[in-house]
């Protein structure tokens, strides 16, 4: 769905761009090519010149991560979970964050084609297309549930979902399953909601005050965007904690 009213330009789905094969490119996609090219360069460098005696970039994020992995292990209780966990929670927090900032890049959203008299931008924003903070939800949710059926054994990671022992028991496992289901929901709706409405803020902002609102705008979205980045991570943290945790 898309509005076109008065040079302001609001679509609620990712716009196609082409097709390969038969499997449509929207331009959701190619910014999220973009997004891992750069998180991929940015690894390629600190890999190649790390040192024994860090520079200040290097030091930089061996602080970061260094904490990070520390806090990890304080939720797990463990450091083997927690080193066996970090690569996933630092991907999707990076991944989140960095697709967050590349949004008020030169370009995005403004650069485009127009067809049959209406704009379609090449660039857009990664997480305001439902599609993409599903595909993340999706792998947090499965990580979390193969991580709770490795860490206790099928059976007894199922007991938390179906218990006929009582039937406060089973009422129990009931409500567990529906949260964990609803975990899709509201994972992708959350981060999905945050970064639209902040886009169409902007918008709106920029069209109607161009001069004066949209800087200030841009600067408390992106810390919404850290934050909404932080927000995915720590609860895909704290619900594989959960996961592991023998339940008494």
């Amino acid at each position: 769905m898309s509005l076109m009213e008065e040079g302001i330009h609001i679509a609620l789905s990712a716009e196609k761009i082409t097709e390969v094969f038969g499997i449509p490119i929207t331009n959701t996609l190619i910014t999220s090519w973009i997004v891992m090219g750069i998180l991929a360069v940015i690894a390629v460098i600190l890999g190649r010149n790390l040192a024994m005696v860090p520079n200040k970039f290097q030091l930089l994020f061996e602080t970061g991560f260094g904490f990070i992995l520390n806090y990890m292990e304080e939720t797990l209780e463990s450091r083997k979970l927690a080193i066996k966990f970090f690569p996933l929670i630092m991907t999707l927090f990076l991944f989140i964050f960095a697709a967050n900032v590349l949004e008020f890049t030169p370009g995005i959203g403004s650069i485009g084609l127009y067809h049959e008299g209406e704009f379609t931008p090449l660039l857009r924003s990664v997480n305001t297309d439902l599609n993409v903070t599903l595909a993340l939800t999706l792998i947090s949710f499965f990580v979390i549930e193969f991580a709770g059926v490795a860490a206790l054994g099928f059976l007894k990671y199922a007991k938390r979902f179906v218990n006929v022992r009582s039937v406060l028991g089973f009422f129990i496992g009931l409500i567990e399953l529906v949260s964990e289901i609803a975990r899709l929901i509201s994972f992708s709706f959350r981060l999905f909601g945050n970064i639209f409405a902040g886009e169409v803020l902007i918008l709106v902002a920029a069209f109607f005050v161009p001069l004066f609102i949209p800087v200030p705008l841009m600067l408390f979205e992106v810390f919404v965007g850290f934050i909404q980045a932080a927000i995915f991570a720590l609860l895909t943290l704290f619900f594989i904690k959960i996961a592991v945790t023998d339940t008494h």
